[in-house]
C-alpha cells in the first residue's frame, strides 16, 4: 500500500508526540550559564530579567555630560565654554553633576544625577579629553551605578580644566536608560526557546546565572545488515563501511539529539531482543535497512510481530518506510522509526520525517525553502514527490544531480535539497523550483 509524504509525515508526528509531551514535562536539569552544555539547549521553563538590561543608566560615547539646557544657545558664532567636573568611568559610582558644567564620562559609565544628555569627546571644540581628574572612590566599597541617592558627595571644587561646544544637544542624546532593553522582570528566553549564544549573552546581562533546561532526546540509531563491518572489525570483500550511523548521528546531534549508535546483523530474534534492552533507555530507536520487498529484510520480520506498520511512501528516493513502538513494562513506550538501508533514502528520511520535529522540540526553525531556476530540464516519476540533490551555479541557478539513493558522496556534494511535487514529470531549463539548504 502506498501512502502520501504528508499522510506519512502525521503518522510519524502522532508516534512521537507523547514521547515529546513526557519529556517536557517531566525531563529538566539545571545548568550554570558557564557550563558548556548549555549552548543549543532548550528552556523546560520561562526564564525572566533578575535586573534590567541595561542595568543602569549609562553613557553610549565617551564625552561630556551636561545638561541640555545649558547648550541651548551654543552655536559657532556662540561658542560655550563649561568647566569640567571630576571625570567617570565604566564602574564608577554615579557622580553629582553641578548645573553649568561638564563632567567627563566614558563609555558605559553612570550618566551623573542632573545631567541629561552627553556630547561625544570629537563634537567638542578640541575633539579630544584634556588631562583629567577622575572622581575619588572606594574601588573596594559596595556601590549601585545609578542608584536615585548618587553615592559621592555633591561636587564642591571642580577640576582645573574646560570644554568647549558649538552645538546643542538634545535632552536623551547618547544616553541609555536603564531597562530601555529588557525590564525587570520581564521575559528573557520563554519554555521551548532554543539557548543560542545571543539568547545565553541576554540572560547574563538581565543577571541569570542558572537555567531549567530539557533532557535532550536519547535516540538509538541502529543500523542493520550482515554487509556491515562492525565499528574497528576487518572488512572482507563483501563487506561495506557503515555509513548511515554516523551520518544520521551527526544530523541528529545538530538538533539536540543524545545519540547511540549500534550495528546489527541480519538476524531478527537478535534485533528484536537488543531493541528491547534499548526500550526504555532510549527515548527513540531509529533502524536503517531491512525494510523492502526482499527476501531477507531484519527489521520487517522483528518488528511485525510486534505491531509494526511497513508501507510504501509515494517518495524517491526513500519509499519504503515504516513505525513500531515497543512496549515494556513499567516505562513509555519507546517509538521506533524504520528508514530505508541506502545512504541517500536514510539521510532524506531522517530530514523529511525526523528532523522537522526534531526541531521543533529543540526551538529551532524549519529551514526556509527558497526559489530556483533549474540550470537544465529535468524529469521526474510523476506518481512521486522526488527529491534530488542540487549544486547553484555562480549564474545562480540550480545544477540537479543523478537521482540514485546510494551516491552518498553524491549527496556530501550538494548545496540544496530540490522539490519536485507529486504530478510533475518534466521541467523546463529555466523553471523556479522549491530547494531546502544544507545550511539553515
Amino acid at each position: 500500500m502506498t501512502c502520501t509524504l504528508d499522510t506519512h509525515r502525521a503518522e510519524i508526528a502522532d508516534l512521537l508526540t507523547p514521547l515529546l509531551a513526557h519529556v517536557r514535562e517531566n525531563a529538566a536539569e539545571t545548568l550554570r550559564l558557564s557550563d558548556p552544555q548549555l549552548t543549543m539547549r532548550v528552556a523546560a521553563r520561562d526564564v525572566t530579567a533578575r535586573i534590567p538590561i541595561p542595568a543602569f543608566t549609562n553613557s553610549q560615547m565617551d564625552g561630556y555630560a551636561v545638561r541640555a539646557i545649558d547648550l541651548t544657545h551654543a552655536s559657532e558664532t556662540n561658542p560655550v565654554t563649561l568647566p569640567l567636573g571630576y571625570a567617570a568611568a565604566a564602574g564608577d559610582p554615579q557622580l553629582w553633576h553641578a548645573p553649568g558644567t561638564a563632567t567627563p564620562v566614558m563609555t558605559g559609565a553612570p550618566v551623573p544625577h542632573g545631567a541629561d544628555t552627553i556630547v561625544p569627546v570629537e563634537a567638542s571644540t578640541a575633539g579630544e579629553f584634556p588631562p583629567l581628574t577622575r572622581a575619588p572612590h572606594d574601588p573596594e566599597s559596595p556601590h549601585e551605578p545609578g542608584s536615585k541617592q548618587p553615592v559621592t558627595a555633591p561636587l564642591q571644587a571642580a577640576p582645573a580644566g574646560t570644554a568647549t561646544f558649538t552645538a546643542p544637544s538634545p535632552v536623551g542624546r547618547f544616553v541609555r536608560v536603564a531597562g530601555e532593553d529588557l525590564a525587570r522582570g520581564a521575559l528573557v528566553a520563554a519554555a521551548g526557546a532554543a539557548l543560542t549564544p545571543t539568547r545565553i549573552g541576554a540572560l547574563a546581562a538581565s543577571g541569570v546565572t542558572q537555567v531549567a533546561v530539557r533532557r535532550r532526546l536519547r535516540v538509538l540509531i541502529c543500523a542493520t545488515g550482515d554487509e556491515l563491518a562492525q565499528p574497528g572489525e576487518e572488512r572482507n570483500a563483501s563487506h561495506i563501511p557503515d555509513a548511515n550511523g554516523p551520518m544520521l548521528a551527526a544530523l541528529l546531534r545538530q538538533y539536540g539529539a543524545e545519540v547511540e549508535h549500534t550495528v546489527i546483523p541480519d538476524n531478527p530474534r537478535l534485533l528484536a531482543d537488543r531493541l528491547r534492552v534499548h526500550a526504555g533507555l532510549a527515548d527513540l530507536i531509529v533502524t536503517m535497512g531491512g525494510i523492502s520487498m526482499g527476501a531477507f529484510e531484519v527489521v520487517r520480520e522483528a518488528l511485525t510481530p510486534l505491531g509494526g506498520t511497513f508501507h510504501s511512501v509515494a517518495l524517491q528516493p526513500g519509499g519504503p518506510q515504516g513505525f513500531a513502538s515497543i512496549r515494556m513494562a513499567g516505562v513509555p513506550d519507546t517509538p521506533v522509526l524504520c528508514f530505508p538501508g541506502n545512504p541517500v533514502s536514510s539521510f532524506l528520511s531522517a530530514e523529511l520525517f525526523l528532523a522537522p520535529i526534531l526541531r521543533a522540540f529543540a526551538g529551532l526553525p524549519d529551514p526556509a525553502p527558497r526559489p530556483h531556476a533549474l540550470a537544465h530540464d529535468v524529469e521526474s516519476p510523476a506518481a512521486k514527490h522526488q527529491v534530488r540533490r542540487g549544486v547553484l551555479t555562480a549564474e545562480g541557478t540550480v545544477r540537479v544531480l543523478a537521482p540514485g539513493s546510494h551516491l552518498v558522496h553524491d549527496l556530501a556534494s550538494a548545496d540544496v535539497l530540490v522539490q519536485i511535487p507529486v504530478g510533475v514529470s518534466h521541467l523546463a531549463a529555466g523553471t523556479l523550483v522549491e530547494t531546502w539548504s544544507f545550511d539553515d
